[in-house]
Parts: C-alpha cells; structure tokens; sequence
C-alpha cells in the first residue's frame, strides 16, 4: 500500500475508532507493524494533525489538519447525529459503514465543546429491526444511478410473474415501509417503480444512458407530484 494511502487510512481509523485507540488497533486497521505505525504517527504530527496520546496508552484525534474546521450550534450537532443515526438502521451495510465514517470526520473538525456535545448528544435513533431488509441488488442499482449505466434485472411483479428487464436506473427512494427504484423500463418504454425487494437478481449492463438521466429524473419526479394515483409501477 502506497504511504500516503497508508496515512489517509490511519487518519480516517482515529476519526471512527472510539478514543483512545491503542497502537496495536490502529496497527491492525492499516496492516502495518507497531513500529511503522509509530511512525506514521508522527508523519501526521509533523503534517499538523494534532493527535494526544503515546506508546501503552492509546491515541486520540484532537485536531485534523487534515480538515478545515467545522462550526455547527448545539441543535444541529444534534440533527446530524440523529440523521445519521436514522441511515445507520436502514438496513444497508455500507450506508450504515459510510455513516460511521461522516460522522468520525465530522468529529475530528469540531472544537473540543462540539465533540462533547456529539458525543452526549441527547437524539437518539433505537430500533429493533432494520426498516429495509439487506438486498444485494441496492449497491448494483447504486452503481447503476452513479454511473448513469443500464441495469439489467429480474423482477416479480405484484402478479407473481418475473420478467428481465433493462432499466435506467434514476433514484433509490426510501418509503416508509418499502425500498423502490425510479427508472426508466426499457421494455415498457415509460417510467416505473420497481420495488427493491422483488428483484431477484440485477448486472450492470454497461452501456451508458448519461445524456438522458437529468431529464428522466425530473420528469419522474414532476410526475410523482401528481399523487400517488398516476405514479408508475411495474
């Protein structure tokens, strides 16, 4: 692993890890030995990371240089922590990983009073099931709306038929009870909604539809303001 990718990551594990971090953690998150992270360390120090801590005790980000400083009032330290805490319990793991690493980040850019008040932050998220259950077709779909490229999928409409399908991919949108994709179908050729759990499988296709997914959004979404009566379905 380059040393600057090295550093980056052992910037980013004391962002997330709770403080202190022992050396022999942070050794293992960035898969070097003791003593190159007691240098890497310093690397980080002398670039104006200001970091406490040392060898037996464990380690701690004050201040990342890394990061301009960041200015939040008590209210929204407050609606950062409890949306993130709302995208951590949706059920998909890598949103759940990425809310993680924003809030660390946020963290490292706060003043001492900002990172105490993260820290005891009285909103709080608490459920005891995930609202959306794991599909592995989200971070393909994801993939596809990122890229703006086809994705091909096998889907079971509310008849219980299944058909493959070629879509455009336009937004992932999350209802209260259910996970939907906006597309375009390319075998109906108009918009529709599929919804997340009742794709079986889906493939990036590979081919590009960029010049057409800003005007498809927002024609969906013009259409989505009409009421639920003329939304799309599959």
């Amino acid at each position: 692993m380059p040393r600057t990718d090295r550093l980056f990551r052992l910037l980013q594990a004391l962002r997330v890890l709770p403080a202190p971090v022992t050396a022999a953690r942070l050794a293992d998150e960035t898969g070097v030995s003791l003593r190159s992270l007691y240098r890497d360390i310093d690397s980080l120090r002398a670039a104006g990371a200001h970091i406490e801590g040392e060898r037996g005790y464990g380690y701690r980000l004050v201040e990342d240089g890394a990061l301009p400083p960041q200015m939040f009032d008590r209210i929204e330290i407050e609606a950062l922590v409890l949306g993130l805490s709302e995208v951590a319990h949706m059920g998909d793991p890598a949103l759940a990983k990425a809310a993680a690493a924003v809030l660390g980040k946020v963290a490292a850019t706060l003043p001492d009073a900002g990172q105490q008040h993260l820290l005891h932050a009285v909103s709080q998220v608490r459920r005891f099931e995930t609202r959306f259950a794991p599909s592995p077709a989200t971070p393909v779909i994801r993939q596809g709306c990122w890229r703006e490229e086809a994705v091909t999928i096998r889907y079971t409409d509310s008849d219980d038929r299944s058909t493959d399908r070629t879509i455009w991919p336009l937004a992932i949108v999350y209802l209260d009870r259910r996970l939907v994709v906006l597309a375009w179908c390319c075998l109906r050729e108009a918009h529709r909604m599929f919804r997340v759990d009742r794709i079986a499988a889906a493939e990036l296709e590979g081919t590009s539809y960029r010049p057409k997914r800003v005007g498809l959004l927002r024609d969906y979404l013009a259409l989505l303001k009409r009421g639920p009566s003329v939304a799309p379905k599959a």
